[in-house]
C-alpha cells in the first residue's frame, strides 16, 4: 500500500473536505439518540406534546442534514478513489511501457493484464469503502462509547466484554482468509494465462483437434481457483452468523440490565433507549470496522502485486552520450558478445563478433533455435549482453538514450505485430506525421501497394486487431512499409520475407538496394536465394559463427553453409 500511494498521491484538499463530511455526518447521528431520550423522558412520560413536537423537527432536520451530507461524502469518495484508480492504472501502464523484454518475460502477458485491471479495480473498491465507511466507522464508535458511558452508566458495561469478543471473531476469520488472498490472486492468473493462450492459438488447437484437450486443461486450472474461492467464501460467511449472534446476546443483556435499573429507580426508560441505540452504533462501527478489515487482505494482496511492478527498475537504462557526437554513421559491431535470457541454463550466444558497414547487406543464416533472432534484439538493446559489446556508430549502445539510440533503427521483428486501426494509422508508426505520398513510396518498396490499392478504402481501409484480416505475406509486407516509413540508417529484417514468395522477394529485395542509399541491412532469412548477394554472410549454429563472407567464399569454406545450399538448390547448381 505504502509503494502505490507513494507513486499515486491523493488531493489533499478532497481528503480534508470528506474528512470534514463525515465528521459532521458522525456528530449528527450520535445526537439523534439523545433527543429521542429527551422525547421520551421530556415528552412521552409527562405528556408535554409540544416538547414531543419541537425535538422532533430538530431530529427531522439532523435527519434531512446528515441525508444530504452522507450524499456529498459518499460522491467525493467516488471520486477520489475513481481518480487514484485511473491514476494508478495509467502509472503502471507507463512503468510497463518502460519494461525490457527481459522483465515482459517475468511477469508475462496474462499476469500484467490482471494486475493492471482486477487488482486495480479491487484497491479501488478497497480505498471507495474506506473513504465512506472506514473513516465513519472508528468516529461513530469512538463518540457511541462517549455517549452511552454518559448516557447508560452501569449498562454501558456490557460493551467491555462484546467488543473484545467481536474483535477477536472478526480477527481470527482475518487471519484465515488472508492466507488464501494471495493464492487467489496467483490462480486467477494461471486462468488468465490459459485463456489467453487458447485464444491466441485458437486455429493451431483447432487443425490439431485440441479442443477437448484444452478444455480439461482450463477446467483443471478453474476447479482449483474455485476450491480455493469456495474456502474464502466460507471464511467470509461466517462474519455475519458470528455478529448476529454477538448483537443479539449483547442487546438482551442491555436489555436485561436496563429493564433492572429502571425497576430499581436508577435510570429513566429514555436513557436506556437512547443507550441501547449508542451501543448498537459502536457494535455496528466495529462490524464496519471488520468488515473493512475483512476485505483488506485480498486488496493488500492486489497492491503488492501492482507494487511489484512499479517498483520493477528497467534492466536497459538511458546513457548520456550525444546523437549528434557519434564518430560513425550506420555501422554495427559486435564485438565479443555473449549472451543469456533470464533463467537460461547456458548463453545462447557466444563470443560473437562482426561488423556492418553502411551501405552494406550483412545476412544472418542457419538452424532454428541458434540464437540468429537474439543477435537482432540485442542491437536495438531489447536485452543487453552479458558479456562484450554491441557498438553503433562506433558507440557502445549503452551509452545512448533509448530513444535515440532506437531514432536510428528500423526493426521489423520475426512476429508481424499490426495495430488495431487502419493502414495509414499502422504506416505512420513510422512517422508520426507521414502523409499519403510518404505511405504510397514505403507501400511501393514494400511490395504492398498492390494489395493496398485493391482495398475498397485504399489506406484508409479498416486493420483488424492483429492485422487478422490480413494475410502473413501482407502483414509482413505491412511491417516492412512501417520500417521504410521511418527511414532509418540501420535496417534490421528478422527473417521478414520468409512469406513472401520468390517473384515477391526478389522485387523487394531490389526495392531496397535502391531506397535505403547507404544505410546498413542486416537481415535473417532462410533462403539463400533470399541472401546470396549479401555483401556478408554469417552462419549461425549452436550460438557460435561457424561461417563468414559472400555466397562463394561460405560455398568453399563453410560445410554447413554449402549443405544448406545443396538442399536449397541442389548440388548441380553448387
Amino acid at each position: 500500500m505504502k509503494t502505490i500511494f507513494s507513486k499515486v498521491k491523493l488531493k489533499g484538499h478532497q481528503v480534508v473536505g470528506l474528512l470534514l463530511l463525515v465528521l459532521i455526518s458522525a456528530v449528527g447521528s450520535m445526537l439523534l439518540p439523545s433527543f429521542l431520550a429527551q422525547m421520551i423522558n421530556r415528552g412521552v412520560m409527562v405528556d408535554q406534546r409540544n416538547v414531543i413536537g419541537i425535538l422532533g423537527i430538530i431530529m427531522a432536520t439532523i435527519t434531512v442534514f446528515s441525508c444530504i451530507i452522507n450524499f456529498f461524502s459518499v460522491k467525493i469518495a467516488a471520486r477520489i478513489s475513481t481518480e487514484f484508480a485511473a491514476n494508478l492504472r495509467e502509472a503502471v501502464f507507463e512503468k510497463v511501457e518502460s519494461f525490457s523484454a527481459a522483465e515482459m518475460d517475468r511477469f508475462g502477458t496474462a499476469s500484467l493484464v490482471t494486475r493492471s485491471t482486477s487488482d486495480i479495480t479491487n484497491v479501488q473498491n478497497f480505498l471507495s469503502l474506506l473513504l465512506r465507511m472506514g473513516l465513519l466507522a472508528p468516529m461513530m464508535a469512538v463518540a457511541g462509547l462517549v455517549f452511552s458511558a454518559a448516557t447508560g452508566g452501569k449498562v454501558s458495561s456490557v460493551l467491555t466484554i462484546a467488543i473484545p469478543i467481536l474483535v477477536s471473531v472478526m480477527a481470527v476469520i482475518m487471519v484465515l482468509a488472508s492466507r488464501y488472498s494471495m493464492k487467489l490472486r496467483k490462480k486467477l492468473d494461471k486462468i488468465n494465462r490459459l485463456f489467453l493462450e487458447s485464444l491466441e492459438g485458437v486455429r493451431v488447437i483447432r487443425a490439431f483437434n485440441k479442443q477437448q484437450a484444452e478444455s480439461e486443461r482450463f477446467h483443471e486450472a478453474n476447479v482449483d481457483y474455485a476450491v480455493t474461492a469456495r474456502t474464502v467464501g466460507r471464511l467470509g460467511s461466517t462474519v455475519m452468523p458470528a455478529i448476529n449472534v454477538i448483537f443479539g446476546v449483547t442487546t438482551a443483556a442491555v436489555l436485561g440490565m436496563g429493564a433492572h435499573y429502571i425497576e430499581s429507580g436508577e435510570m429513566e426508560v429514555g436513557s436506556l433507549v437512547a443507550n441501547s441505540q449508542y451501543i448498537s452504533m459502536v457494535l455496528t462501527s466495529v462490524m464496519i470496522l471488520s468488515m473493512v478489515i475483512m476485505i483488506f487482505p485480498t486488496s493488500y494482496a492486489c497492491a503488492k502485486r501492482i507494487a511489484e511492478v512499479l517498483e520493477t527498475e528497467s534492466s536497459i537504462q538511458d546513457g548520456s552520450f550525444p546523437l549528434e557526437q557519434r564518430p560513425l554513421r550506420a555501422t554495427v559491431e559486435f564485438r565479443n558478445v555473449t549472451f543469456a535470457y533470464p533463467d537460461a541454463e547456458e548463453p545462447i550466444l557466444k563470443d560473437i563478433s562482426f561488423v556492418s558497414h553502411p551501405g552494406e547487406v550483412t545476412a544472418i543464416i542457419g538452424g532454428t533455435g541458434h540464437g540468429k533472432s537474439s543477435i537482432l534484439k540485442l542491437i536495438p538493446r531489447l536485452y543487453d549482453p552479458l558479456f562484450g559489446e554491441v557498438l553503433i556508430d562506433g558507440v557502445n549502445a549503452k551509452e545512448y538514450k533509448l530513444e535515440d539510440l532506437r531514432s536510428l533503427i528500423g526493426y521489423v521483428p520475426q512476429k508481424n505485430v499490426l495495430f488495431t486501426g487502419d493502414i495509414s494509422t499502422n504506416l505512420n508508426f513510422g512517422k508520426e506525421h507521414g502523409t499519403e505520398e510518404d505511405w504510397k513510396r514505403a507501400a511501393k518498396i514494400a511490395c504492398a501497394e498492390e494489395f493496398i490499392v485493391k482495398k475498397k478504402e485504399g489506406y484508409h481501409d479498416s486493420i483488424a486487431q492483429g492485422g487478422t484480416n490480413l494475410s502473413g505475406g501482407q502483414r509482413q509486407r505491412m511491417a516492412i512499409a512501417r520500417v521504410m516509413m521511418k527511414q532509418p540508417e540501420i535496417y534490421v529484417f528478422d527473417d521478414s520475407f520468409s512469406a513472401l514468395d520468390m517473384k515477391t522477394d526478389r522485387q523487394l529485395r531490389q526495392n531496397l538496394k535502391e531506397a535505403v542509399g547507404d544505410a546498413t541491412i542486416i537481415l535473417i532469412a532462410q533462403r539463400i536465394s533470399t541472401i546470396r548477394n549479401a555483401d556478408c554472410i554469417l552462419v549461425v549454429d549452436d550460438g557460435q559463427i561457424v561461417g563468414k563472407g559472400t555466397h562463394e567464399e561460405l560455398i568453399q569454406t563453410c560445410p554447413m553453409y554449402r549443405e544448406i545450399a545443396e538442399i536449397q538448390l541442389g548440388k548441380e547448381a553448387i
